[in-house]
């Protein structure tokens, strides 16, 4: 399923040097004084009207969800401010006094967020409305929680499996467990086998590594997180990072440039039936694995193969992100808020929005590859509703709820967004040929370092 946080990778640079040039000015942070449990009832009934910023139901996915969450409030309607969240134009209502009721973000902008005084934590309505957090992914969980309370409510999934061309594959001599990411050198042999670029030109991307949203994933691999447990000290510049970074950039240099690559990945047909898989444009790459679902329904002829992503051990792994529901500070109407967030993540929500998905594919004639979600009891109840597709797809499908269950995720922290941004730049300037992985990881520690010492003393002045 593709949700609004698809484009997220696409945005994240720029939005979060928005969240850092206006966050400031915020206000409140944690001295705020907290709301109390009793403010949250699960026997209580809503009236008026929610906003809901960032979040559109356009598929029965979400106005199955949506309708459920409305009848939970009894009387309130919900008003849905569809569209990727703005985060300036959020953190503008904040400061104004005049927020949406609750908000739809990334998970890893939650830390930011709450170090701002942007949101509330949510231990109240946890309590007050007695939700079972239990029932989350805990890595899931994990990227909202810090400072002892948790921020935000987890709602999507996504992690990463191989996917590949199996023609190609099978035409180069490879199988899949060539690019499946359990030995780097076989990887590195496999892209130089399976790029074309007749006449200099790059027509056949042979792998691609996926930075720069992917360093995370091939560092983990490699033994080590980009931060460490505690969210508070960069990891960026260890001798397996540099390695994982110069190992991702050299598949790109050994298929003459990132540029070459970029061009030919942005000019292909991703969501539509000309995509790189089905014109044979690509070998193999580790990708989300809502493409499997896109894959599936614009081109189910296509000749794939799919595997976990795994580690040079053999065993998955997946970096897991996504999506997550936040009660802004000065919701008018939280008690509403944290119901609604409360019931578009239960499991009975969930299985009956994946019903809803069953019977529309039933009816189409496709089979229904599932829904990944942050909670682990209804992934477990839609995992027994899939329909088998035949191979490709079946196999593609167990690849990515294996993947489900080898996860790991970066902490949250007060300095979320410009910790992300110092990695992230830090990767483009080798991808351009401005640095080399080491300066480039270097000044990325020193400034994803200065940014955490800062946010976690601001928190610290603010909690005491």
């Amino acid at each position: 399923m593709r949700t609004p946080l698809v484009r997220w990778s696409v945005l994240s640079v720029s939005l979060a040097l928005a969240l850092t040039s206006c966050a400031k000015g915020t206000g409140g942070g944690a001295s705020a004084p907290a709301p109390s449990a009793g403010q949250f009832n699960p026997g209580a009934s809503y009236s008026g009207t929610i906003s809901v910023m960032g979040f559109g139901a356009t598929d029965e996915i979400g106005t199955t969800r949506v309708d459920l969450a409305k009848k939970s409030l009894g009387g309130a309607d919900v008003k849905l401010i569809e569209g990727d969240l703005d985060i300036q134009q959020f953190l503008s209502s904040v400061a104004a006094g005049d927020p949406p009721d609750i908000i739809y973000a990334n998970r890893d902008q939650i830390g930011t967020f709450a170090s701002r005084g942007a949101i509330m934590p949510l231990t109240a309505c946890v309590q007050g409305e007695q939700i079972d957090t239990s029932m989350y992914n805990k890595n899931a969980l994990g990227q909202v929680t810090f400072g002892g309370e948790v921020w935000a409510v987890p709602e999507f999934n996504q992690v990463q499996i191989t996917m590949a061309n199996a023609d190609l594959l099978k035409e180069a001599g490879l199988t899949i467990a060539d690019v499946n990411g359990s030995n780097w050198d076989k990887v590195t042999a496999a892209a130089k086998k399976l790029v074309k670029t007749p006449g200099g030109k790059l027509k056949v991307i042979g792998f691609d590594s996926k930075l720069p949203e992917f360093l995370p994933l091939w560092a983990k691999a490699n033994g080590v997180d980009l931060l460490s447990a505690d969210g508070k000290t960069a990891q960026l510049n260890t001798p397996e990072v540099v390695k994982a970074l110069e190992f991702a950039v050299g598949i790109y240099n050994a298929q003459g440039g990132f540029a070459k690559v970029k061009a030919a990945r942005d000019s292909a047909d991703f969501f539509g039936k000309g995509n790189q898989f089905a014109k044979g444009e690509l070998g193999a790459m580790p990708m989300e694995q809502w493409y499997v679902n896109v894959l599936n329904d614009v081109s189910p002829k296509a000749p794939l193969a799919f595997d976990t992503f795994r580690t040079p051990q053999g065993q998955p792994l997946a970096y897991s992100s996504g999506s997550s529901w936040a009660i802004p500070k000065g919701s008018k109407n939280a008690g509403a808020a944290c119901r609604f967030a409360k019931t578009m993540t239960l499991v009975d929500t969930w299985k009956a929005a994946a019903q809803a998905r069953l019977d529309k594919r039933k009816a189409d004639g496709k089979p229904f590859t599932g829904i990944l979600t942050g909670n682990v009891q209804a992934d477990a109840e839609i995992e027994k509703m899939l329909t088998s597709g035949g191979e490709p797809w079946d196999s593609g499908v167990k690849a990515f709820y294996e993947a489900n269950k080898n996860t790991f995720s970066l902490p949250a922290n007060p300095a979320d967004s410009e910790f992300k941004t110092a990695w992230q730049d830090a990767v483009n300037r080798v991808l351009n040929g401005q640095e080399e992985p080491q300066a480039a990881l270097d000044k990325a520690q020193q400034d994803a370092q200065k940014a955490l010492d800062e946010a976690w003393a601001g928190w610290t002045k603010r909690t005491n």
